[in-house]
């Protein structure tokens, strides 16, 4: 198996852009491929396929071998690796995606920056889901119990294709994303799971996140998680409608537009290095 690793600000990926359909059994591939001892290591492995709707098709499964409906930062990659590697006829590209058609740009002089129309956050409680009935779900109470210490959060519900749970804390850089992380991930208010947005307002356009990632654990970034953030941050009045977000990666610039109701993210792709899988 041909493959080229990338990442988008530490959130590293196995792209696989040779096959036409996916293997079988490829849940189980990728948590053996995926694994950082056994395997080359990755948050997730990705393929790029043929499409009949966008310029390619984007399949990705997890370190643990769930399939999520989006990922902000393997998009990022598999356009720069669509441009750069099969065509470069157009620096506008469309990714098919399960969560829906996304529009790509690849801008700068070496084309390290990417661009993406992440589309309209959903907010509604139950379309996230959430279990809460609600047209929004803001500062919602949600309880967790880790070594006999109950704890109680208050989030924001936000999906960017992929169900968020966005929570406020005083100092992000030294919380124990790893005790709580997985706990909130599997709450029962999250009928399908959810991506856990830890966070501290810097300033009304500076955010910092560390995110815990639903089937992957804690990662050095997150697109989606970053475009949930800055949604989150606007509605509760804490941020405006376009700011930075500091992941453990790097930094990624989100704007919730107000003319389309759409969210936009920019951050850097890279190669890191091509390889062959032998059985």
């Amino acid at each position: 198996m041909k493959f080229t690793k990338m990442h988008g600000l530490g959130n590293d990926f196995i792209i696989v852009a040779s096959e036409q359909e996916l293997p079988e059994a490829v849940s189980t591939l990728a948590k053996q491929v995926c694994d950082r001892h056994f395997g080359i290591g990755a948050d997730g492995l990705v393929y790029l396929l043929p499409s009949n709707r966008a310029d390619v098709r984007m399949r990705i499964f997890n370190a643990d071998g769930s399939e999520p409906e989006q990922c902000g930062n393997a998009v990022r990659c598999v356009a720069r690796y669509y441009y750069e590697r099969i065509s470069d006829a157009k620096r506008e590209l469309t990714v098919e995606t399960g969560a829906g058609i996304q529009r790509v740009w690849i801008e700068g002089d070496d084309n390290t920056q990417v661009r993406v129309d992440m589309g309209n956050p959903i907010l509604a409680g139950l379309q996230i889901p959430t279990t809460v009935d609600g047209e929004r779900v803001v500062d919602q109470e949600i309880a967790v119990t880790a070594e006999g210490e109950g704890q109680s959060y208050f989030f924001t519900g936000v999906s960017m294709g992929n169900p968020h749970g966005v929570i406020e804390v005083k100092d992000v850089q030294h919380f124990p994303v790893e005790k709580w992380g997985p706990l909130l991930e599997n709450h029962p208010i999250f009928p399908h799971k959810a991506n856990i947005e830890f966070i501290s307002v810097r300033s009304k356009n500076e955010v910092d996140m560390r995110v815990w990632e639903r089937g992957v654990g804690e990662t050095l970034a997150c697109g989606t998680g970053a475009c949930a953030t800055l949604v989150a941050t606007s509605l509760r009045g804490r941020t405006e409608r376009q700011g930075t977000v500091h992941l453990l990666g790097g930094d990624l610039f989100i704007e919730w537009q107000e003319s389309d109701g759409c969210v936009y993210m920019t951050g850097a792709a890279s190669f890191v290095f091509d390889g062959v899988l032998q059985g």
